[in-house]
């Protein structure tokens, strides 16, 4: 690109510092940045039109773990570790809450359903008798009991006739949410460039030098806040991982309301307003869901459209009328991976699918690393 002085001087110019993603955690590193340097000329780097990762794409669950997925954990990580990972989750969501408002994000508190398929009653046996010790574990965090079992009042079919349910799980509107992020940064005196890659960078004795696919300059310091993409740009253990979704179009009447999550996780599905969003399905390709590339498969969304069919919608005519994927950044632990990689360069990735719950809390913690 042939900048002008003009331009390379006002936009490019004595940066102080540089986020690499425009989503949830690099939005969130950016305005904590300008609480804590109202001077500084701070600028976020953007690859797509939006947000190109899950921050615009994902289903919009305000959760903290299922049950199931809490007991998972369990098997991998100590309490304590089990326990700071669902306290995140809380506290990210509160912080998000805080710093937009709920009206912003159209923050529905519905609560959410753990189902539990017929083929797999141990799973729900295991929970069920669980449902004690993961209450005490999560009290000091809720405040009170978190989960108990719920009968099947929605109608489902194929299912146990119990779920277990977290009264605490809400939902929101993704759209909305990193709209009035946005629009928050712009106001707080920061840029925003998009449809800029970031291709390379250097470390120079006291500034990071950055090359991107339209120009280069120099930054005192950079943060990356790529997430599923991350590994294009710093080497550490993230991978990414596609999640594929539709939404119908709306269904008259729906009693339906509530995040719900079946299969052990594997499938989550959510009204929004009269409609069903339903997404999920990696646990049927693995490894073709192992991509960078935005996309989806037919052996994913006719599963998705026959769990509509047969357990979600039984009987209820429906139309799909919108598919989409967005790419998540996972790894062996659940754990986040936010660190200093240099004196000068930063990095907040690997949210495992809990980018709504975390990404504000990540990106305060990304710029706490001054």
């Amino acid at each position: 690109m042939n900048l002008s002085y003009w331009e390379y001087n006002t936009w490019l110019a004595n940066i102080d510092f540089t986020i690499v993603g425009s989503g949830i955690v690099g939005l969130s590193c950016a305005l904590q940045l300008r609480l804590r340097y109202p001077k500084a000329k701070i600028i976020v780097l953007e690859k797509g039109i939006l947000p190109q990762g899950a921050s615009t794409k994902n289903a919009g669950f305000a959760c903290f773990g299922s049950i199931s997925e809490i007991l998972s954990d369990l098997e991998h990580h100590s309490e304590e570790e089990v326990q700071r990972l669902i306290r995140q989750r809380y506290n990210g969501i509160a912080l998000l809450r805080n710093t937009l408002g709920d009206t912003e994000i159209d923050y529905q508190n519905y609560g959410g359903h753990e189902l539990f398929i017929s083929e797999n009653p141990a799973l729900y046996q295991k929970c069920s008798e669980q449902l004690p010790y993961i209450n005490a574990l999560t009290e000091p965090i809720f405040g009170k009991a978190g989960f108990r079992e719920h009968s099947n009042s929605f109608g489902f079919k194929n299912i146990l006739p119990t779920y277990i349910t977290n009264s605490h799980e809400s939902q929101i509107d993704t759209g909305k949410m990193m709209r009035a992020l946005v629009q928050k940064v712009l106001k707080s005196d920061i840029t925003i460039l998009n449809g800029v890659n970031v291709t390379h960078f250097s470390e120079k004795k006291a500034a990071v030098a950055v090359q991107t696919d339209r120009f280069e300059f120099d930054t005192r310091k950079l943060f990356i806040a790529t997430n599923g993409f991350a590994t294009h740009l710093i080497q550490e253990p993230v991978r990414p991982a596609r999640a594929q979704i539709l939404i119908t179009k709306p269904i008259a009447p729906l009693h339906i309301k509530g995040t719900f999550h079946l299969d052990q996780g594997y499938y989550y599905f959510r009204n929004v307003g009269n409609s069903i969003l339903l997404g999920g399905g990696r646990n049927l390709n693995f490894k073709g869901e192992t991509t960078f590339a935005l996309g989806e498969t037919d052996q994913i969304q006719q599963r998705l459209e026959q769990l509509l069919k047969t357990t979600i919608l039984p009987g209820t005519p429906f139309e799909i009328e919108h598919r989409w994927s967005g790419i998540m950044g996972v790894g062996p632990q659940k754990k986040p991976i936010v660190k200093a990689i240099s004196d000068n360069i930063f990095c907040g990735v690997r949210l495992g699918g809990m980018g709504i719950a975390i990404g504000s809390s990540i990106g305060k913690e990304l710029s706490d690393l001054l």
